[in-house]
């Protein structure tokens, strides 16, 4: 662990000390080695959670996403040179020290077996992460979305904090390891329910939940291509492990989620009919998070080690293929300056290269075997199916709006004729395909050995 968290801590200095001109190649390749050396948490030892120190541990549903949060910083400062090439050196200082800080908080939120410190670093993931979306955005709306994004995170997080205190004067720690071996008896008292909901309610708004998704789309919209890939690739997975960590604690209150299982999949229904008719790019992609993750929820809510299964492998590579829909839609507009689909058609044409990792990327999202992303749904699909067989209605009719929206945006962007103000066209640069490439290869090479990542249930 400390061989993460320390370089990653002194990646902070190294920025501000770096020449402008070493800048990005400094950050890009010591960020790289960090990801390289994350991949090795991928092969733990042993089946229980392997403490670090009192307060810092990993198990099999830890350290996928934390090596996932690892990968993902070289491939954000990459996707974002364009972006601030012509910003002043000390404002892109601070956007690679922002990016650094919110792994750092990442890295300790998913290896924290204190609750209360998994809630403090949850917490403190928000301010890097609102510094980028109302700093760096692209339009004036970024500061209602950051307003958005501030009050519904704050607003889900209250209940957590009260219902964590309650829990610690109750039963006297907070220690994930202690509070599992607690007699299930006490956690059947009616404040237990109330205690399960709070702390669900937190996670539930970050995922997000059907009904509190509002803030998502306008996030997602308004943020740089870095705040969009970390948003979509680990923040909402921070919900998903909050979840499964969460619910392994309060087991017999399975009867309580119910009502929330049924909306995670009405939600799965909807936003995939939502992203149906958007115009926007960047909004349709969001949408589809939405779509993925209410999957998720309905899985970990019943407490399956198949679900859990499921999840956590939907999890993982819905972070890297959502990811890399972001960077395309974001290559799309800087030549285009457009985020609206149809003015974009034919891009087939000028970029070959760029429409094959389209297609790929595209081919994922809507689960095509092998990929993992199908393996994912597969396993929700069957757990679902097993605790009620009414699900598959809602689960089947799911996987096709999900067809139909992605391949609707692939035909949109890059199939057709190409437009007439596209003709004087910049071409694309080895960078993007760099981070293509990067974002691909470990889905492809996941394909071949999906248990590294399958949080040890299977």
């Amino acid at each position: 662990m400390l061989k993460i968290i320390i370089p990653t801590a002194m990646l902070i200095p190294m920025i501000w000390l770096s020449s402008p001109k070493w800048l990005w190649f400094n950050t890009t390749a010591n960020s790289l080695m960090i990801a390289m050396a994350a991949l090795s948490l991928l092969m733990l030892p042993s089946e229980l959670m392997i403490m670090v120190n009192k307060y810092m541990g990993l198990d099999y549903i830890s350290s996928p996403l934390l090596t996932l949060t690892c990968w993902l910083l070289p491939l954000m400062i990459l996707a974002s040179q364009n972006h601030l090439k012509k910003s002043p050196i000390n404002w892109q200082q601070m956007y690679i020290s922002m990016l650094s800080v919110l792994q750092i908080m990442l890295i300790m939120a998913f290896s924290s077996t204190e609750l209360i410190m998994f809630y403090i670093t949850f917490e403190a993931t928000l301010i890097p992460t609102l510094i980028i979306i109302t700093r760096w955005g692209n339009q004036t709306e970024r500061l209602n979305a950051g307003t958005y994004f501030l009050f519904y995170t704050l607003a889900g997080s209250l209940p957590l904090l009260i219902s964590l205190l309650l829990l610690s004067f109750n039963i006297g720690s907070l220690s994930i390891n202690l509070i599992t071996t607690t007699p299930e008896l006490y956690l059947m008292t009616s404040m237990n329910k109330f205690m399960w909901f709070g702390c669900l309610t937190a996670f539930m708004v970050k995922m997000p939940l059907y009904g509190t998704h509002l803030w998502l789309p306008k996030a997602h919209v308004e943020a740089p291509v870095a705040g969009s890939m970390i948003l979509a690739a680990v923040l909402l997975k921070l919900g998903g492990y909050g979840i499964i960590r969460v619910t392994m604690l309060f087991t017999p209150l399975v009867e309580l989620s119910y009502p929330f299982i049924i909306l995670a999949l009405w939600g799965v229904l909807m936003t995939g009919l939502i992203c149906m008719r958007q115009t926007d790019l960047k909004s349709l992609i969001a949408y589809s998070s939405i779509s993925h993750m209410g999957l998720v929820v309905a899985a970990a809510l019943i407490q399956t080690p198949w679900s859990f299964t499921g999840a956590i492998l939907l999890m993982i590579s819905h972070g890297l293929i959502s990811s890399a829909l972001f960077c395309l839609a974001n290559t799309n507009y800087e030549r285009t300056h457009s985020r609206t689909m149809i003015l974009a058609r034919g891009l087939q044409t000028v970029m070959p290269l760029m429409a094959t990792w389209w297609l790929i990327s595209n081919l994922s999202n809507l689960a095509l075997p092998p990929t993992t992303n199908l393996w994912g749904e597969l396993m929700i699909m069957i757990s679902l199916f097993n605790w009620s067989p009414w699900t598959i209605m809602m689960t089947g009719l799911g996987t096709l709006v999900t067809a139909a929206y992605t391949l609707h945006m692939f035909l949109m962007t890059q199939r057709g004729q190409l437009q007439s103000h596209l003709k004087i066209f910049s071409p694309t640069l080895t960078r993007e395909h760099c981070l293509m490439i990067m974002h691909l290869l470990p889905m492809i090479l996941l394909m071949l050995k999906p248990e590294v990542i399958s949080g040890g249930f299977s």
